[in-house]
Formats: structure tokens, C-alpha cells, sequence
């Protein structure tokens, strides 16, 4: 059985999917970029998330995936997996077999597509809970999934034990004050949005779920290794050269733009399922201008100037 207080902390990007080019899972290359992210030093890694492509997966694809994670992970570090589906029944019987494929936790978004009343929120986030005893993180992104956790609802799922974290994805830094006020050090709070990231771990967020840490990790981990150590003035130089790219985690073609990015950068494959479809045109040279520039003037990584 997990912890029900696990140590979320540090740098635990979104993983990728990888696909073969016929688009079924290329389980193997979809490990490889997770193994490449804990030899870069991350601390943990999110599984089919929003930049996992949950939603583009069949259920069965989920947990294959789930199980090949927690195999290649080998305890470097958690394994979080997304719990995205259209109905509660579907994410409680995702969440008990996750918990039996060897996850570490849970992340855990609205159900898809229907907008709930608030008691309709709390109320499918509780019975997933119910249904596991892993620790579970809400996911709480308003622009992308058109509902937003209250303060009041997380009042209301304080007596549930196993709802320990908040993955906090509104693009308003003042919500990790107003969190922290309201329900104090209840739940671990961490920065969801990759363009608010250092002022959420300067507000008080345990770590950073980070979408751009997929193509330049070695980066991410630094500047929140200069947070923890007090270094504001690295932490602030990392986060400056980095902020025209992870501006891209908070557009709808996010994981577009960070597969295009881990292809640039040698970590893996820009293939998407639709209805996603690869960036093209316009919007396709600029992400690529963007990610070049950054590659010839990285901080850190292996190529660093």
C-alpha cells in the first residue's frame, strides 16, 4: 500500500506517448523517454496526462502503459498516473487498476466532456478516492476543462484522507496564496502551468509538473534546485531564458508544441493522434524558431554556451 503522505516534490514532468508511425503505442520508445527523464535527474514523472494523450489512449492502452512505467521506473522515483475518463464509474475502475498495475498515485481531473455542478465535482473526485488507497493529486485547470475547484470544494474533501495534492493549473499565481489561506497546509500544492511555475514555487508549491521539462530537463531541474537552495537570482536567469517556450504550455496545441519540441531536441517523437494533428504552417516555424533558440542558448543542458 502507498504512502497516503507521498514526498511530491521537485521536478515531475507530463510524459509523452510515443507513437509508431501506423499510431499504435510505441511502448518502447514511450519508456525511453521516461527512462531519459530520470537520467536527467526529474524526481518523478506524470503518466498519460493531458501532454500523455490520455484521452487519444483505449483503455487497454492505459494499462499496458501504467504497467511498463512502474516497470522502467524501478523506484527512481513516483509514478503519477492521469485518471481522465467520461463517466465516475469508468475512473474508479481506472484508479483500483492502477493501483494494482504498481502506480504510485493518482492525478485525478473532472470527468471529460460534462461540465458538473460543484456538487457533482467533489462528488466524482470522492468516489475515486474511495476506490483506492493510493495518494491522489487534484487536477484543477480551468481554461482546459471548463471547471474550476473552489476554495469551497477543497474545504469540502479536507476529511478525505487520501486526496493529499493539488495540481494547480489556473493562470492567476494569487490562487496558491488564496489556497494556503483557505485550507493552510492541507494539500501539497503543485505548479501546474509551465508560465507560472517559478512564481508558484516561490508562493509556496512543493514542485513543478512540468510540460516543457520534456525537451529541456536538465534546465527545469536547476532552477528549482536554485529555489530550494535560496539562489533567486539563477532560479530568475533559468526562468527568464525559458519563458517564451513554456508560454506554449498554456495554448490548446500544448502537446503539439512539446512533441515538436522533444523531437528538435532528440528526445522522442512529435506523432499525435487525432484529433490532434502535427503543427504545420506558420505556427509550425515559429515553435521551431523558438526551440532552436533556445537550444543554441540553454543554461545548463549539454549543449549549453
Amino acid at each position: 500500500m502507498a504512502s497516503i503522505i507521498p514526498s511530491w516534490t521537485g521536478v515531475i514532468p507530463a510524459a509523452t506517448t510515443q507513437f509508431h508511425e501506423d499510431f499504435s503505442v510505441d511502448l518502447d520508445a514511450t519508456q525511453r523517454v521516461q527512462d531519459a527523464l530520470f537520467r536527467d535527474g526529474v524526481d518523478g514523472l506524470v503518466v498519460m496526462g493531458t501532454v500523455g494523450e490520455n484521452n487519444s489512449l483505449e483503455p487497454e492502452e492505459k494499462r499496458t502503459i501504467l504497467k511498463a512505467a512502474a516497470e522502467m521506473a524501478g523506484g527512481r522515483g513516483p509514478i503519477i498516473s492521469g485518471v481522465s475518463e467520461l463517466t465516475t464509474a469508468r475512473a474508479v475502475q481506472y484508479a483500483r487498476d492502477a493501483e494494482a498495475l504498481g502506480a504510485d498515485g493518482l492525478m485525478v481531473l473532472p470527468a471529460m466532456v460534462y461540465v458538473p455542478t460543484p456538487q457533482e465535482l467533489v462528488a466524482h473526485f470522492r468516489a475515486v478516492a474511495e476506490a483506492t488507497s493510493l495518494p491522489i493529486m487534484l487536477y484543477n485547470n480551468p481554461p482546459a476543462y471548463r471547471v474550476s475547484l473552489s476554495l469551497d470544494d477543497l474545504k469540502a474533501m479536507a476529511d478525505i484522507p487520501n486526496i493529499v495534492a493539488i495540481k494547480e493549473s489556473a493562470p492567476d499565481s494569487r490562487r496558491f496564496t488564496d489556497i494556503f489561506n483557505a485550507v493552510g497546509e492541507r494539500y501539497k500544492i503543485l505548479a501546474g502551468l509551465d508560465d507560472v511555475a517559478l512564481e508558484g514555487l516561490l508562493l509556496g508549491a512543493t514542485g513543478w509538473i512540468s510540460g516543457l521539462t520534456n525537451a529541456f530537463p536538465e534546465e527545469s531541474v536547476e532552477m528549482v534546485a536554485a529555489v530550494n537552495r535560496g539562489d533567486l537570482e539563477r532560479a530568475l536567469a533559468i526562468y527568464r531564458w525559458f519563458l517564451p517556450l513554456l508560454h506554449l504550455d498554456a495554448d490548446p496545441d500544448l502537446v503539439q508544441c512539446i512533441k515538436l519540441a522533444e523531437q528538435i531536441m532528440g528526445r522522442g517523437s512529435e506523432r499525435v493522434r487525432m484529433p490532434r494533428m502535427p503543427l504545420a504552417g506558420a505556427r509550425r516555424k515559429h515553435v521551431i524558431e523558438m526551440v532552436e533558440k533556445a537550444a543554441a542558448t540553454r543554461p545548463v543542458g549539454a549543449k549549453a554556451h
